[in-house]
């Protein structure tokens, strides 16, 4: 005889003589569901005992499982979607810190629209200043800098580019910012002097450098200086 579950609908072969004349209780073990069940229901049953009866319920069997299948499927599409999700959002929170890990990845940021700031760090009350000490023409630079990251930073050497007015960098200065770390949310400082600067410069372009960066940037600072020593 076949017995099906009143709640979940899943049904089980059973001997009659396991349900006897006067029938008994009976578990689903699929949902835990507990009823009685007399042996004259058997009667009713009885004819699904047929190839048809047992056809059907294999049936349900497939049907069953490929709901299940389809639930699993699902669940692992979600799992997935939000761990794609999550690390989605960490790269777009965290491009920073992405960026600084590997600064290639500028570009693509770039491309998408984002600004990223691999430093952590942020210009802030820019000041020029043209005067004169004597009679030479000298161009001071100070700004603050300031951390707006979540952690301490090392401050980078500062490249104060002069500009022409087609933008393009006629000269340039180094400076260092002090302190050389500064704290989360707090502020440095640098100050950058040109003695002679060049008199067709109508702006300024500030950025960090890398190490390297800034280490060829002496250099060249270096060179240019004992080139126009040797001038007559």
């Amino acid at each position: 005889m076949i017995l099906t579950c009143p709640a979940c609908e899943t049904q089980y072969f059973a001997d009659e003589s396991t349900i006897g004349t006067e029938g008994r209780s009976v578990k689903c073990a699929a949902c835990g569901h507990a009823w009685f069940f007399r042996a004259e229901s058997a009667e009713t049953g009885a004819a699904d005992t047929s190839p048809g009866a047992h056809e059907r319920y294999l049936e349900m069997v497939r049907i069953r499982r490929k709901k299940r299948s389809r639930r699993t499927a699902l669940a692992v599409w979600l799992v997935a979607g939000s761990a794609f999700a999550a690390t989605i959002t960490g790269a777009v929170i965290l491009r920073n810190d992405v960026v600084r890990a590997w600064p290639q990845s500028a570009s693509l940021y770039t491309a998408l629209g984002m600004q990223v700031n691999r430093f952590g760090l942020d210009f802030r009350n820019v000041e020029r200043k043209r005067e004169l000490k004597g009679t030479m023409p000298v161009l001071s630079v100070a700004a603050d800098v300031h951390n707006i990251s979540h952690r301490r930073q090392d401050a980078p050497v500062v490249r104060v580019g002069l500009l022409d007015d087609y933008g393009r960098e006629i000269a340039f200065m180094l400076a260092d910012v002090e302190p050389a770390q500064i704290a989360a949310g707090e502020t440095g400082r640098f100050e950058a002097v040109l003695e002679n600067p060049p008199v067709e410069s109508y702006s300024l372009s500030l950025r960090f450098m890398e190490d390297d960066e800034a280490e060829a940037a002496r250099q060249e600072a270096k060179s240019a200086q004992t080139g126009k020593a040797g001038l007559p």
